[in-house]
């Protein structure tokens, strides 16, 4: 038994059909070849799989993929630019040291995308927050708070404010 949905994915209209008790990471994974959501706990532990429904974070593995009709779902594969620019987040992880492993960089990335969608201004406590569902192995959070630190609205400001000075001072 099987059911058809529709739902956005990354930008583009996507129709399939689904068998009803499959969960969206099979989906993503299995049935799209959509590889960046990974499978960690399996049970919404650990914050590998997670992505934007609607622009909300989500554990895929516990998010039915029946759900996504008429919705928007975000991977990881969709926060490039389609002349394959990478996302200021995904630059800041580069430029930050947050990749490590990159095993549980997409959820941590998406989770982070998430709070700076609602919150361009978020400051440490609230990013800590945002990610506390997503477990890093190599324990690399210092680095992983800096990369997302880096692309919020007063870390942009407070570089404009640092320009100025400089160009006040000479």
């Amino acid at each position: 038994m099987g059911r058809d949905v529709s739902f956005v994915l990354n930008g583009l209209e996507t129709h399939i059909r689904i068998e009803d008790h499959w969960t969206l990471l099979h989906l993503l994974r299995e049935e799209l070849g959509l590889l960046g959501t990974k499978e960690g706990c399996g049970s919404g532990e650990c914050g590998a799989c997670t992505v934007l429904v609607d622009g909300m974070a989500v554990n895929a593995c516990l998010y039915l993929a029946a759900e996504i009709d008429g919705r928007t779902v975000l991977t990881i594969e969709g926060m490039e630019a389609p002349d394959g620019t990478l996302h200021p987040l995904q630059r800041a992880f580069v430029k930050h040291g947050g990749i490590q492993c990159g095993f549980c960089s997409p959820g941590m990335i998406l989770s982070a995308k998430a709070l700076l969608d609602e919150r361009p201004d978020a400051d440490e406590e609230a990013i800590k927050a945002a990610i506390a569902g997503n477990i890093c192995r190599c324990t690399g959070y210092v680095q992983i708070i800096e990369s997302i630190r880096s692309v919020t609205r007063k870390a942009e400001e407070k570089v404009k404010v640092m320009a100025w000075q400089a160009d006040e001072e000479t």
